[in-house]
């Protein structure tokens, strides 16, 4: 008698091998096949990067002539804050996904597999990674398009762009326990934008805090996207880093902390 593993998830032929759950292993072939699933349905990447292209371009050519930023060129101020808004709404795909899988039942037939629990979470987690990555490097091209330049260094700004995608897959785990928690994929993703819009719209992403009312300042300059926002800014524009980069990585690994064990709890329950 044979035993079907995760290798099966991925589109290989049944094998005999190791029932035992293999942790790392099972989040791979999971994370592989979500990226198998973006190759077979290129319209959820075309989507993915269309809204983030259309924001670069309203926001240069449109807003861009309106807002002024003493001291630096608005399209340079604006490029870390494009990057950190496009993975914070690309982050609800993982929501979206999660969701789809559950109403669809593919979770039940993950979990009669001989699988590590663990490997569904991180397995799409991971596979949102790989995508926000493609994400982030076209939106690399297109800032240089529009004449973006780094007034640092190359090293830096790989850490800035290091930073988002660290956000990334923090943010990833947050809509991991949404998508858990929500009936079908609409609602996860009609749930998901009551939470995206205050953190992104409210935040320094494109406009000074100092700009704001008093009231809403407090929010914007100390909420997470505006740290991580602000640390990617100054690891390409110059001046003070340590501060702002350490803020960022504690927003990180704090939202990882509380998160990730909240969605494997919630996966626990659900499946």
């Amino acid at each position: 008698m044979t035993t079907t593993t995760s290798a099966e998830v991925a589109g290989g032929a049944p094998a005999t091998l190791d029932p035992r759950p293999r942790p790392a292993a099972d989040a791979l072939t999971i994370a592989w096949r979500n990226v198998v699933n973006l190759r077979r349905n290129p319209q959820l990447l075309v989507f993915a990067t269309i809204q983030p292209v259309i924001f670069v371009l309203m926001f240069r050519y449109v807003f861009g002539g309106a807002i002024s930023v003493p001291g630096v060129p608005y399209v340079d101020y604006l490029m870390p804050g494009i990057f950190v808004q496009t993975v914070v709404f690309g982050a609800l795909t993982t929501g979206v996904g999660l969701a789809e899988d559950l109403q669809k039942g593919l979770i039940e037939r993950f979990r009669s597999l001989p699988m590590a629990r663990s490997a569904v979470l991180v397995g799409r987690t991971l596979a949102d990674l790989a995508r926000n990555v493609f994400v982030v490097v076209l939106m690399v091209v297109v800032g240089l398009l529009i004449d973006w330049r780094i007034h640092t260094n190359v090293l830096a700004a790989a850490a800035g762009l290091g930073l988002v995608l660290g956000f990334a897959y923090s943010l990833s785990w947050v809509f991991a326990v949404v998508g858990l928690t929500a009936p079908d994929s609409e609602t996860a993703q009609a749930a998901s934008f009551p939470v995206l819009a205050p953190l992104v719209f409210a935040s320094s992403a494109f406009v000074p805090v100092a700009s704001m009312p008093g009231w809403l300042q407090p929010w914007a300059e100390h909420q997470p996207v505006s740290v991580v926002v602000d640390a990617v800014r100054a690891l390409t524009l110059g001046g003070p880093t340590r501060s702002e980069v350490v803020a960022a990585l504690a927003w990180i690994v704090g939202i990882v902390a509380v998160f990730a064990p909240v969605a494997v709890a919630r996966y626990r329950r659900v499946a």
